[in-house]
């Protein structure tokens, strides 16, 4: 993934000296386009189902917006590296290979054009992250464009329920929140809440922000988690902090008494508010409802019972909707199985084994523990949501950390003296406004 970061240089920094010959040149920090294409590929994995809005917002005209984003974000990143300059990367490559099921078992159209336009779509997606993977450096610019973008997302939620509470809280979801001015599922804004307070709260203890800014960011994402009632989310966020928090314990201060804290919270919040969380967690449902984690258990064993010839089960039926008869299959694994097959589940074990793998290799530190969040969150949300096998936000959510786990390109000096640089006081490198 790279070589190591030349000694007294700073992480994605404008080079200090001119390097030699054959020598790969560091780019001058990261151009400011790269957070458009970022918002570009975050507004592509949005999606197209959903609540009712406010302003109803034909299907086709949200396709075309969604996949009219991710064809300008290739372009944009196409331009902004026109000599493709790109980083070697195991997780993309693992995705790169991943379209090979999908493009075999797409092409005899058993699932319709759609998984023609599905196939086009992912290699689009992966085409740009290729061309993004020059600015992966180990740093945190990424994350920063992650809650970035993801807040805004919920900005457009939060808007939604001030100005229609109704049409926000539908009966038809059971009250939960969803999006009245882009069409949103509970669990999608579980999701955005989930991972853009997980980061931030890392990044304030890895005093990498302010705790004002900190604080805009988490207090409304918390409120708007807790209207979606989304339990897998919640559980993500949790698992994912312990372990990520967890991984600080021993170089970080803050992380203990953070670590602390939050244990004593939760072990008052376990005693005196216990039946107002058990409420909360199971939504009003029964306990049979909930041991077959409502409905999708049946699916599931439907779907494995389902007959298959040899082709099916190496390759699957084509890329989908993650849907079987009719029904969401809400489970990452069976959902590549289906429309991958076998070949795709391997695939995908083997990017979240690599990614995990390289993570706890890589000595304690700030992007390290993001990392480990990142995909603690995506592994365990796999279990009861779709989407590890086809462009869609946990992939992005991957691939933030995977440019964590990037090592800075190698550069070597020419033995003339670097040029001075200005020095940086503490503060000024380590808190800055997400």
């Amino acid at each position: 993934m790279g070589g190591d970061l030349r000694r007294g240089a700073l992480p994605g920094g404008p080079d200090a000296a001119d390097t030699q010959p054959g020598a790969e040149r560091r780019p001058a920090g990261t151009p400011k386009l790269v957070r458009t294409i970022w918002g570009l590929l975050v507004l592509n994995t949005l999606g197209s189902a959903g609540a009712e809005t406010i302003v109803p917002l034909p299907r086709s005209l949200i396709q075309m917006v969604t996949m009219g984003a991710l064809v300008a974000a290739f372009a944009l990143a196409l331009a902004l590296n026109l000599r493709l300059r790109i980083r070697g990367s195991a997780f993309v490559f693992l995705l790169t290979l991943l379209l090979v099921p999908s493009v075999i078992s797409s092409v005899d159209l058993e699932s319709g054009f759609g998984a023609l336009f599905r196939c086009a779509r992912l290699a689009l997606f992966i085409g740009t992250l290729w061309l993004l993977s020059r600015w992966w450096d180990g740093g945190l610019t990424f994350v920063r464009h992650h809650i970035r973008m993801y807040f805004a997302v919920l900005g457009s939620v939060a808007a939604g329920l001030l100005v229609s509470p109704g049409a926000a809280l539908p009966d038809l979801y059971g009250g939960r929140l969803v999006g009245a001015l882009w069409p949103l599922t509970p669990p999608q804004i579980g999701q955005y809440a989930a991972v853009i307070i997980g980061l931030t709260v890392l990044l304030v203890l890895g005093r990498r922000t302010d705790r004002v800014s900190a604080a805009v960011v988490i207090v409304p994402s918390l409120v708007l988690l807790a209207l979606t009632h989304t339990r897998t989310a919640t559980l993500g966020l949790v698992i994912g902090l312990v372990l990520a928090i967890g991984s600080l314990l021993l170089t970080s201060a803050a992380a203990r008494r953070f670590f602390t804290w939050a244990v004593l919270c939760a072990v008052v919040a376990a005693v005196g508010f216990a039946s107002a969380l058990q409420t909360w967690f199971l939504r009003g449902q029964s306990q049979e409802n909930f041991s077959n984690l409502t409905g999708r258990a049946k699916v599931w064993d439907a779907l494995l019972a389902a007959p298959r010839t040899t082709m099916e089960q190496l390759f699957g039926v084509g890329l989908g909707d993650k849907s079987f008869g009719g029904l969401p299959i809400d489970n990452s694994w069976l959902a590549v199985y289906q429309e991958q097959g076998l070949t795709g589940v391997a695939l995908v074990a083997a990017i979240i084994t690599v990614l995990g793998g390289v993570a706890l290799l890589r000595p304690p530190s700030l992007q390290r523990a993001c990392a480990i969040f990142l995909i603690s969150y995506c592994a365990i949300a796999s279990y009861t949501e779709a989407g590890l096998g086809d462009a869609s936000p946990y992939l992005l959510h991957l691939a933030v950390a995977a440019s964590l786990l990037a090592a800075p390109a190698a550069a070597t000096a020419l033995p003339t003296p670097p040029a001075p640089r200005r020095r940086i006081p503490r503060w000024a490198r380590r808190s800055e406004v997400i």
